[in-house]
């Protein structure tokens, strides 16, 4: 069995937002790869941290199914990381049919997006961010640009009127970073309820309206909680891959050089950050229905949290080595019948973004040392507060017109 109560390691601290890696390394050496924590007080999980030991979970619904209903009977309604973990009518937290049912609309949904009218949208949208603030050398990479482009882009994904997607934005933010989590969960699902009426009531061509017109005839709370799974996988952490791998490019001499020699395509640049350090840094919870032996070892407790760690897992010693250009074999993204279905969209949205940006200021800097960065607390984010820079000022770009 794991160990008691009084050897958990707290997730959710500041401590553990400084320097979760080495936090996972510890774990390691003294756990293996798997390791009783603390989500939030009072809420016990365990966190696998092996990489193989994580493929097997994801690939076994049938032992480790995502529904969180019998563990969440016992959780309070207003635990910090309730919103993230509780039961919701969508693929995300279903199993069996009713997963097959939700994810099929889901995907099937996602596929009309066109990609080339995307790739204007992001282009578009990225240098009108940028024409605000490149005449002045300096910037918030994440509150002037990251956060807001994306926030504009999964608007206009899924016909979202600017209204709804501040207050959808605004309270996705809160359930990550597990403050006010509820009244956070409140303004998300207020919001996007407020989307649904409006999509029903006058369809156009978006993620939304695809959804509604699905052939699974999804009710008006399911398909709330299928974009509240879209939203979710979209806003926080596109935000924060786009930054991390900003960061990255800035502070490393390898990384960076690279990537403004052309010896690194930006994609490349996005995959090491998906290694390295991934924007959902743990997730993908599972909820066993009965004991279960994990390894031939290890019995993890019935209608407990798992939860893998992604950063954790694509760090493993025993599978880590080597180039891991042109490599996707990362866990950042999940893996399974629950894998994320809108990756080549993540991919294009953030790509295109950072290419833009450094189109039009190749020559940042951090306007402060990256040890002096402060990290957002909380379980299973990995993401900045803030993303000083500095550069040349540059006069506005012109901006492409219409979509």
């Amino acid at each position: 069995m794991l160990a008691d109560n009084a050897f958990r390691v707290s997730m959710y601290t500041e401590q553990f937002a400084v320097n979760p890696h080495a936090v996972y390394a510890q774990m390691r050496e003294r756990f293996g790869s798997l390791v009783p924590v603390w989500l939030a007080p009072g809420v016990p999980a365990t966190l696998v941290i092996g990489y193989r030991t994580a493929l097997e979970i994801l690939h076994d619904p049938e032992h480790f199914p995502t529904d969180p209903r019998t563990w969440q009977q016992d959780i309070p309604p207003h635990c910090p990381v309730l919103p993230m973990m509780q039961w919701r009518p969508n693929a995300l937290r279903s199993t069996g049919p009713e997963h097959a049912r939700y994810r099929s609309a889901t995907v099937a949904a996602l596929d009309r997006v066109d990609l080339h009218a995307t790739h204007a949208v992001v282009e578009r949208i990225a240098l009108d961010h940028i024409n605000r603030f490149c005449e002045r050398g300096y910037a918030d990479l994440i509150g002037e640009f990251a956060f807001p482009l994306v926030f504009d882009v999964i608007s206009d994904l899924l016909g979202c009127d600017p209204d709804l997607s501040e207050q959808a934005a605004t309270g996705m933010a809160m359930v990550f970073d597990t403050t006010d989590a509820a009244e956070g969960n409140r303004l998300l699902v207020e919001a996007l309820a407020e989307l649904v009426r409006r999509k029903r009531a006058r369809p156009s061509r978006d993620v939304t309206s695809w959804l509604a017109a699905h052939r699974a005839g999804l009710t008006d709370e399911e398909l709330v909680h299928q974009l509240v799974t879209l939203y979710g996988a979209a806003s926080e952490p596109l935000t924060n891959l786009i930054a991390n791998a900003l960061l990255s490019m800035m502070t490393r001499a390898d990384f960076g050089g690279d990537v403004a020699g052309g010896a690194c395509s930006t994609r490349d640049a996005l995959e090491r950050v998906l290694f390295r350090d991934p924007p959902i840094a743990n997730f993908c919870m599972s909820y066993p229905r009965r004991p279960q032996l994990i390894g031939g070892a290890v019995w993890v407790p019935a209608h407990q949290p798992v939860v893998i760690s992604l950063a954790a897992c694509n760090t493993d010693p025993d599978i880590v080595g080597g180039d891991i250009r042109h490599n996707a074999s990362h866990l950042a993204l999940g893996a399974g019948p629950h894998r994320c279905p809108a990756s080549r969209l993540a991919h294009l949205i953030a790509g295109d973004a950072i290419d833009q940006f450094l189109d039009a200021l190749p020559e940042i800097v951090p306007a402060v040392p990256a040890d002096q960065l402060r990290w957002r607390p909380g379980p299973f984010h990995r993401a900045l507060e803030t993303l000083p820079v500095v550069f040349a000022p540059v006069p506005p770009l012109a901006v492409p017109t219409g979509r």
